[in-house]
């Protein structure tokens, strides 16, 4: 049984793939194929579910700052948007039930207001799918959003605590002692070496914490998430969340099928469902307006805004606690987990046009910024420079050095991090801040003088963006990318690229001719040129 669920999540999310959508969207649609045709979800694939929320969790708090979730636009934005757009969902559920629908005409105020705050969440398992698939993970839009969804994760932690009467333990009282423990797991992750010894001591540190937490009364994926966070700011934490992508986002693939198999949808829960999704314009338009009041450029908060706009996996959470004590029936339950896929079918749709649209409406949404959004924006393009490099990252600073060094060029970097620019500045490289897709970012490209711009973004999507970007802001000059697979190298050359370094297939190439270029004393001699009157 459990076999042909995976073959057909293998063979929904390959099709996926194939028209150019994310394979998350094949996955719920595989989960209520199989809901539909009398499959049920199994303990192994639940616990394959309730792992990979764990492991997203753990991962999130390795690239997490704490001191973000203490900014104004982080907690108020939050709570603001919980209370404006629940009052509008209690509204309208009101309504909708006045007009005789069937499975809210007989909707009571009380059940109105648990279903408005269930919907008021964004979903964390979604929003940091796309952040990931589009290498927006660290930006500044790509921080924020994160940041609004942990702190509606601990709004609705302590919801269920409250709803459910439970208290946690006094042993609680002790957990903040786990920041003394931060040594320990440092060692541990060093003494780990970079192989799977590295990932299976990231899962233990996942598992203990989830363990730890639900033990004195708290939820376990707090748990995973405060662990992240103890261990972000060591210097393997980039390290460890690089090698457990992978291996989460496979846990993934049961948390979208456990949605679609939970349910057993009727027409008329359908139809409500997309009723429901229909404030999900209103959603995203609420978190933008909110946004854009505290002192945001209307792209950072457009961009944020649409990563929210989706219902959220804890919503079911709440549903099933409140299916369980009574106070929702099994066809709200099963109401909201469609409602909760469509939204992440639409979500990941839009997202995926989420630059595109910014740049669209770039003057209306310029409209709503205060006189103080500045925070985040670009620096102006640098001029009397040869080489811009894009992405400061290992490959980007390693092609700056040797771009100066070597071939003598004046080079400028941009990177979206500002927390490196000073170890940037440190080691004498000039780096400014902006993003590649950004629109405004590549205003004025006209009127400099670059002989070259080089793309060293992790995302192919991102990077393709932003070639694009530059090309329709005016530049005519050389393009240069890196890829990590021939059929990317392709897409990058198909995008407007003049050159794209496969730096897998040709890391050997370059390994050789470094090698070579320092250890000449074992290259052959060459035969000393013989002149035409020696031998007379």
């Amino acid at each position: 049984m459990d076999s042909l669920i995976i073959l057909a999540a293998f063979a929904c999310g390959f099709s996926a793939r194939q028209i150019g959508q994310p394979p998350m969207v094949g996955y719920l649609i595989a989960g209520f194929g199989l809901g539909i045709a009398g499959f049920e979800s199994s303990h192994s694939i639940e616990f394959v579910a309730n792992a990979g929320i764990s492991l997203m969790l753990f991962i999130i708090g390795l690239k997490l700052n704490i001191r973000s979730l203490l900014q104004p636009e982080i907690y108020r934005s939050t709570i603001e948007h919980t209370l404006s757009f629940g009052l509008v969902t209690f509204c309208f559920l009101l309504f909708i039930g006045s007009l005789g629908l069937p499975l809210v005409s007989d909707i009571s105020w009380q059940q109105a207001t648990l279903l408005a705050f269930a919907l008021s969440f964004s979903s964390t398992v979604c929003a940091v799918a796309i952040l990931e698939e589009r290498g927006e993970f660290r930006v500044r839009h790509g921080q924020i959003a994160v940041g609004i969804l942990i702190v509606q994760d601990i709004v609705a932690v302590l919801f269920l605590t409250i709803s459910t009467g439970t208290i946690p333990s006094a042993w609680a009282l002790l957990l903040p002692l786990l920041f003394f423990a931060r040594p320990l797991f440092s060692y541990v992750l060093r003494a780990s070496g970079h192989d799977e010894v590295l990932i299976l001591a990231g899962i233990i540190l996942t598992f203990t914490g989830s363990a730890l937490f639900e033990s004195v009364g708290m939820k376990a994926d707090l748990g995973a998430l405060v662990f992240g966070m103890l261990v972000s700011g060591d210097r393997k934490a980039a390290e460890l969340a690089k090698s457990m992508i992978s291996f989460k986002d496979i846990f993934l693939i049961g948390f979208f099928l456990n949605i679609g198999l939970s349910t057993s949808p009727s027409m008329e829960m359908l139809g409500i469902a997309l009723i429901l999704c229909l404030l999900l314009p209103l959603k995203g338009a609420a978190f933008f307006f909110l946004l854009s009041r505290y002192s945001m450029r209307a792209r950072t908060a457009l961009l944020a805004s649409m990563a929210l706009t989706q219902y959220s996996e804890f919503g079911l959470i709440i549903a099933a606690l409140a299916l369980k004590l009574g106070w929702l029936s099994d066809s709200w339950m099963a109401t909201l987990a469609i409602a909760v896929s469509i939204s992440f079918v639409l979500s990941t749709l839009v997202n995926g046009r989420s630059h595109t649209i910014y740049s669209s409406f770039r003057e209306t949404l310029k409209r709503f910024e205060t006189d103080l959004a500045t925070q985040d924006d670009p620096e102006c393009l640098t001029r009397n420079v040869d080489v811009l490099i894009i992405g400061m990252g290992r490959v980007g600073s390693g092609a700056y050095d040797t771009v100066e060094s070597q071939y003598h060029l004046r080079v400028c970097g941009v990177d979206t991090d500002k927390s490196k620019m000073a170890q940037h500045a440190a080691a004498g490289r000039k780096v400014i801040y902006g993003d590649a897709e950004d629109a405004d970012f590549w205003e004025g490209v006209q009127t400099t003088q670059y002989k070259l711009v080089m793309f060293t973004m992790p995302s192919l999507s991102e990077m393709i963006d932003a070639v694009q970007q530059l090309r329709i802001s005016g530049y005519t000059g050389k393009v240069a990318a890196v890829a990590k697979y021939e059929d990317e190298r392709a897409a990058m050359k198909a995008a407007g690229a003049d050159v794209v370094f496969n730096y897998y297939a040709e890391a050997g190439a370059g390994f050789a001719e470094h090698t070579l270029s320092n250890l000449l004393d074992i290259l052959p001699q060459k035969p000393a040129r013989v002149e035409s009157g020696a031998h007379a």
